[in-house]
């Protein structure tokens, strides 16, 4: 008798091992599928052309040498607002470049607009201007960048 008590008792625990390591074995393969957010930030050096002022405010009384972002999601985007003046002596259209990106392929994935739409800019005029920095849905890697943005002004 106590042979198949001993024969039992040991099928038993051989299948409550079995039960827990398929539990285990499941939720390490899920047939569902989870995804991973990724965070970034970076900050942007401004950099001008003699004759334009970059500010934070309207009164242009504090320059602006940067925009930190802070943290950004994939798919999502931020805009800053600043004021650009003409401290020129005659009229100037602007114009935007980026460079120096960093990573190098950042550039593949975010992308910086603004809303100013070319109207010429009179000496001593300000022009409120909305940055936005987008950043695309299927960025992967990334999860810092630095780039320039230099704002120049045509005759």
């Amino acid at each position: 008798m106590k042979s198949k008590e001993y024969m039992i008792t040991g099928a038993m625990l051989i299948l409550i091992t079995y039960t827990m390591s398929l539990s285990i074995v499941s939720q390490a393969f899920s047939a569902e599928q989870t995804s991973t957010t990724l965070s970034n930030s970076g900050t942007i050096q401004i950099q001008t052309t003699q004759g334009i002022g970059i500010y934070s405010n309207q009164q242009c009384s504090t320059e602006k040498l940067s925009i930190t972002w802070g943290t950004l999601e994939p798919g999502g985007n931020q805009s800053v607002i600043c004021y650009i003046k003409n401290e020129g002596n005659s009229e100037t259209v602007f114009a935007m470049q980026t460079s120096d990106w960093e990573p190098s392929n950042a550039a593949d994935y975010i992308t910086l607009n603004w809303d100013y739409d070319g109207q010429a800019v009179n000496p001593n005029e300000i022009v409120e201007i909305t940055f936005t920095l987008n950043v695309a849905s299927e960025i992967t890697g990334i999860t810092t960048f630095n780039f320039d943005i230099t704002i120049i002004g045509n005759l």
